[in-house]
C-alpha cells in the first residue's frame, strides 16, 4: 500500500472510531442530526469496513424514529443509571477478576494515556475507562501517526503503531464482545442493539487489518 492510500485509510479509521465515541455520550438528537454524525460514520465504514455500515445505517434510521426523551432514558438506563446498569461501560468491569470500577487494568489505562501525554480534564466527570474515552484515544494515536507521516517525523511512527496494537488488543478488544452482548440483552431499543452489532463488526474487523501496513522508508 502506498503512503497516499495508507493515509487516506488511517485517517478514515481514525474518524470511525471517533464517531464511534460520540454515541456512547449522552444523545442529542438536534445536534448529532445538524452534524449529519450517522451519514459520516456511514460514509467512513463503507470505505473500512462494509459490514459495520449496515449497522450505522439502521443506527440513523432508529435514531430518526425515537423521541429525545426515549433515546436518553434508554441510554441512562443501559449506561448510567442510578439503578444497576444493564451493560457497564467500563472496561475494568470486564477485565479484572473482582468486576469493579477503578481496577488494575484501570490505573494501566491512565498510565497509557499518560505516557501519551494526556491529563483528564477535571471537569470530566466519566471513569476513564469509559468506552467513549476510550475510542476516543484510539482516534488521537491514529491522528497522531498521520500527523508524523505527513511531516515525516519517522521517528515517532512505529511507537504510535505498537501503543494502538497494545491499547485495541490488550485493553479494548477483549472486553467489547461482552460488553456489547450486554447491551443487546438489555435494551430493546433499536438504536442502542444496532449501535453494540456497530461497534463489535468494527473492531472484529481490525482483526484483519495486518495488510494494512507500508515500509517505512521504501513506500516514502
Amino acid at each position: 500500500m502506498d503512503i497516499k492510500k495508507y493515509l487516506q485509510c488511517k485517517k478514515t479509521t481514525g474518524d470511525c472510531f471517533r464517531l464511534l465515541s460520540a454515541c456512547f455520550y449522552p444523545p442529542k438528537k438536534q445536534l448529532y442530526l445538524q452534524e449529519g454524525l450517522f451519514q459520516n460514520l456511514t460514509t467512513a465504514l463503507k470505505l473500512v469496513c462494509p459490514d459495520a455500515s449496515i449497522f450505522s445505517k439502521k443506527m440513523e434510521e432508529a435514531f430518526l424514529n425515537y423521541p429525545s426523551e426515549d433515546l436518553m432514558v434508554e441510554y441512562a438506563r443501559l449506561l448510567v443509571g442510578p439503578y444497576e446498569l444493564k451493560a457497564p461501560p467500563y472496561g475494568s468491569v470486564y477485565l479484572d477478576q473482582e468486576r469493579r470500577v477503578m481496577g488494575d487494568s484501570t490505573m494501566q489505562v491512565i498510565r497509557m494515556y499518560q505516557e501519551a501525554g494526556l491529563s483528564i480534564d477535571e471537569d470530566f466527570k466519566e471513569l476513564p475507562d469509559h468506552i467513549a474515552v476510550e475510542l476516543e484515544f484510539m482516534y488521537y494515536l491514529i491522528y497522531q501517526e498521520v500527523e508524523a507521516l505527513e511531516n515525516s517525523q519517522l521517528n515517532r511512527v512505529s511507537p504510535l503503531r505498537e501503543t494502538q496494537e497494545l491499547f485495541l488488543n490488550r485493553f479494548l478488544k477483549p472486553w467489547i464482545p461482552h460488553f456489547c452482548a450486554q447491551m443487546k440483552e438489555g435494551t430493546e431499543n433499536q438504536f442502542y442493539s444496532a449501535l453494540a452489532d456497530c461497534v463489535l463488526s468494527f473492531l472484529t474487523h481490525l482483526d484483519g487489518t495486518k495488510n494494512f501496513h507500508f515500509i517505512i522508508g521504501k513506500n516514502l
